[in-house]
């Protein structure tokens, strides 16, 4: 049986081959901006309800999307060409992680982004590590996103949408922004059949942590 790591102020973390079958490595800590950066470029992150201490959790095989590997069906180029949605970055972040926060979503119950996450995701979008894609509808915001970059990689965190196919909208175009940009990878941490249809999939954490090393940066 595997004993939990418990994090205290000290800035650390255990290897990731100490995280359990499900992904969970450590918990405790705190989310002040160091922390969080060494999270990320550690191939980490926070994930917990807010009644329950922070668990830090970096799964075995990791689910990611290469952007040369994206997949745009048919009906979403349709999407993308038919002038219906507009699309952005950083115009609206404060509201794109509240609507993250409070829309309804099948099978949960609440949400994990807690107000100390909000804070502290915010506080990262001031320093220029946390950005937002926003999709518009006649000037009213319909969906959207919203991660950490860091170096060459973006980290998803989450997305939103309140008219159909409004995230897929921001997030198809934010992958082809990211691409022109040479970003090499982008986290999407646990699998979703949405992302999948896009083209996301599992690799090895092993192979994940080594282009960590090379592409997130200092």
């Amino acid at each position: 049986m595997i004993s939990m790591f418990i994090l205290n102020e000290e800035l650390f973390f255990p290897p990731l081959d100490m995280a359990d079958e499900d992904g969970l490595l450590a918990i405790g800590g705190d989310l002040n901006t160091e922390r969080l950066l060494l999270a990320y470029r550690s191939g980490i992150f926070p994930w917990y309800n807010e009644d329950e201490p922070i668990c830090w959790w970096s799964p075995d095989p990791r689910f990611v999307l290469y952007p040369d590997e994206l997949k745009v069906s048919s009906s979403m180029k349709t999407v993308l060409q038919n002038g219906k949605y507009r699309f952005t970055t950083n115009r609206a972040f404060d509201l794109v992680i509240q609507n993250c926060k409070s829309i309804s979503r099948p099978g949960q119950d609440g949400t994990w982004i807690s107000p100390a996450m909000q804070q502290a995701y915010t506080t990262l979008h001031k320093l220029g590590y946390a950005h937002s894609a926003e999709t518009w509808q006649d000037g009213v915001l319909v969906g959207g996103l919203y991660g950490i970059r860091m170096g060459n990689l973006f980290f998803g965190e989450s997305m939103f949408s309140l008219k159909p196919n409004a995230s897929k909208f921001a997030f198809i175009n934010y992958v082809r922004l990211l691409q022109k940009e040479h970003v090499q990878l982008i986290d999407c941490q646990l699998h979703t059949n949405h992302l999948e249809s896009l083209g996301a999939r599992m690799i090895p954490r092993e192979l994940f942590a080594a282009i960590l090393v090379t592409h997130a940066g200092k």
